[in-house]
């Protein structure tokens, strides 16, 4: 077990640095600036522990079809967490898919109060708000489980194509 001390560094990769559209053509700058920060971290004996998602969805996938309302959406944080895989995890051991999966749900898509500032008209009144897109009775849930699935297909393609098995492991020690 790691200990999380003044050796380890936590911080995210913005999605939109990385893959400017959600999905396509991976931005060349975007991965240098990320490996420039873990080759630097690594310089100084600091572990980097690196968040993919950060409630910071590229904005083109929400325009595109809802973001985390669409299925469409594990597909693509797929994709991204591959390339992230593949760039960094020659560097990177420890991974989290998703900061708090709880809250983008409800602040973002029950309360209005993160973006896409989703709430329903009623609650939005109730609190203040000046909202008139959303369904606080449904999207929480919707966007609660798309996380989940991203969270698992992430974490199935890291054990099938980047995890060193344990076997693997011990021989190169």
């Amino acid at each position: 077990m790691h200990d999380m001390g003044l050796d380890a560094y936590r911080f995210s990769i913005s999605w939109s640095r990385v893959i400017p559209n959600g999905r396509g053509p991976v931005n060349p700058e975007g991965v240098q600036y990320y490996n420039n920060l873990i080759n630097e971290l690594k310089k100084y004996g600091i572990e980097p522990h690196v968040t993919l998602l950060h409630f910071d969805l590229p904005q083109s996938l929400e325009d595109e079809y809802s973001g985390l309302l669409s299925p469409k959406i594990v597909e693509d944080f797929t994709a991204y967490a591959d390339v992230c895989f593949r760039e960094f995890g020659d560097r990177v051991k420890y991974w989290i898919t998703v900061n708090e999966p709880n809250i983008e749900p409800i602040l973002g898509h029950d309360l209005g109060i993160f973006p896409p500032n989703h709430c329903s008209s009623s609650l939005a009144s109730s609190l203040g708000l000046n909202y008139s897109k959303g369904n606080s009775s449904v999207e929480p849930y919707i966007t609660g489980h798309s996380l989940l699935l991203s969270h698992a297909s992430a974490v199935s393609l890291y054990r099938k194509k980047y995890q060193v098995s344990a076997l693997v492991s011990l021989l190169i020690e």
